[in-house]
């Protein structure tokens, strides 16, 4: 009886990557001991021996070094097939797999990387992505202690061979500890210091690798001001940037005004929700979207822990789904109403706050040239659509953006003022609202929210008419 990767449910078909590579394993078998044939593989044969070969890794720990010592011996691709069945595995398998299975993936994964085997950086994305944010159980923990484990004993091999990686392993963790560091469990203790010691490596020595990150980067590190490395950085990219050693650094702005690829938001959404998400916000259509928001938050936010990756999702709406035209114009739930209900799921004003600082991110640093149109829309459309029925949400938004021109950097007031400013511009020639009057104009909102908005608009006026002066 050939062992299986996966537990599942009665009535759930097995999957057909598991059947094609238990079918090859039982078919080769017998060619998978010693002594090896020395004969050269065929293409269509070379593949098979690949599925047999990693069926046999996974499912049978005492031969698995064994196992590996054959595909060693026969690989005529880089590994490329195995590393490529591998991804497959870990995409669509991985939440099912056996706990000996999911130990023997992690263990080949190492060999992969000691190896260089081309794909290993998309393997160990696609490991990434299988950590669950607000997660605490023991198997969740026990990936983010493997793979940290892994960056830091492979770190030569991944900054000569695949540096992108580490800039991912840096989002990943940073965005990890923020969920970590707010919990006191003892067996959180030697993880947390290890994804600590990761990040501050990645950062006081690789400093152009965070850079790629974009302005995400710094607002995953003003979550974890509190803990004294990461406000050392903080201070230290303000005062004192010679400290990174990064010719073509001149400070905070610089990363402030570098929109985030949305493949770094990806990583902390799980494939089943990215799913379930795009599934919502393609097929759903308005006002029958109940029944699916309730299955989706038993599913993914059945544990108050898990309500922090709120913030990650409201970040992949913004930047990592934007509709096409057919779908804007058709009657399918529109992003702002997935955020609206999102915001009103929050439990905590903490993760509320950050939240809304997910929604208005780009926002604050929003320059026509660089950034998407998309990615601010559903702020707006949210403020918009929320009056009368429910300008309480429109009070809030307005409220929470207005504080952030004042309070959320000082120094660079003047960024995110223009910053704002032009995403209001660009949102109002574009269509997506007719005018700003919407809002300022609206007798249900706090006077003192339209005061501070129609200041905000006026200041935008006047700057734009004056002359432009040249300057020295």
């Amino acid at each position: 009886m050939v062992s299986k990767l996966t537990v599942a449910a009665p009535y759930e078909a097995e999957n057909q990557i598991e059947i094609s590579l238990k079918q090859a394993f039982e078919l080769l078998e017998p060619s998978l001991r010693p002594p090896f044939s020395l004969a050269i593989p065929k293409p269509d044969e070379y593949a098979q021996l690949n599925r047999a070969i990693l069926h046999g890794v996974l499912t049978e720990p005492h031969f698995a070094k064994t196992h590996i010592k054959h595909l060693h011996a026969l690989v005529t691709d880089g590994y490329a097939i195995f590393i490529n069945l591998l991804v497959k595995i870990v995409h669509h398998l991985y939440p099912k797999l056996l706990a000996p299975v999911k130990n023997q993936l992690l263990w080949v994964t190492d060999e992969m990387v000691r190896v260089s085997g081309i794909g290993f950086d998309a393997l160990l994305v696609s490991l990434f992505r299988q950590i669950v944010g607000g997660d605490f159980s023991d198997g969740n923990l026990w990936l983010c202690m493997k793979l940290v484990t892994l960056f830091l004993d492979k770190w030569q091999c991944f900054l000569e061979e695949v540096p992108h990686v580490l800039s991912s392993a840096l989002y990943v963790f940073l965005r990890v500890l923020a969920d970590h560091c707010r919990q006191n469990f003892e067996k959180l203790e030697s993880l947390r210091r290890l994804e600590i010691n990761l990040c501050v490596k990645i950062v006081r020595e690789e400093f152009h690798l965070c850079l790629k990150i974009g302005r995400d980067f710094i607002r995953l590190l003003q979550d974890l001001v509190h803990v004294p490395e990461f406000k050392a950085i903080l201070n230290d990219m303000v005062l004192n940037q010679s400290q990174f050693n990064t010719s073509g650094f001149v400070g905070v702005s610089q990363i402030y005004c570098t929109r985030t690829s949305s493949r770094y938001v990806l990583l902390r959404i799980i494939p089943e929700m990215e799913t379930q998400l795009r599934f919502l916000l393609t097929h759903v259509k308005l006002g029958h979207q109940k029944r699916h928001q309730m299955w989706f938050a038993r599913k993914f936010l059945n544990d108050p822990n898990k309500e922090t990756v709120i913030v990650d999702i409201v970040r992949f709406v913004c930047c990592a789904h934007h509709p096409p035209n057919e779908i804007i114009q058709s009657d399918v739930i529109p992003r702002w109403a997935v955020i609206g209900w999102l915001l009103k799921s929050c439990r905590t004003n903490y993760v509320q706050a950050n939240v809304k600082l997910a929604l208005f991110y780009d926002w604050l640093f929003f320059d026509e040239k660089m950034d998407n149109i998309m990615n601010i829309e559903p702020a707006i459309l949210l403020m918009v659509h929320s009056i009368p029925q429910y300008v309480d949400i429109t009070n809030t938004l307005l409220e929470f953006l207005l504080r952030l021109l004042d309070n959320y950097d000082v120094e660079h007031k003047g960024v995110i003022v223009k910053g704002v400013s032009s995403a209001f511009m660009l949102l109002t020639s574009k269509g997506v609202i007719q005018s700003p009057d919407v809002l300022t104009s609206c007798p249900a909102l706090s006077p003192f929210l339209k005061e501070g908005l129609s200041r905000l608009l006026s200041d935008v006026k006047l700057g734009s008419s004056k002359p432009t002066m040249a300057t020295s």
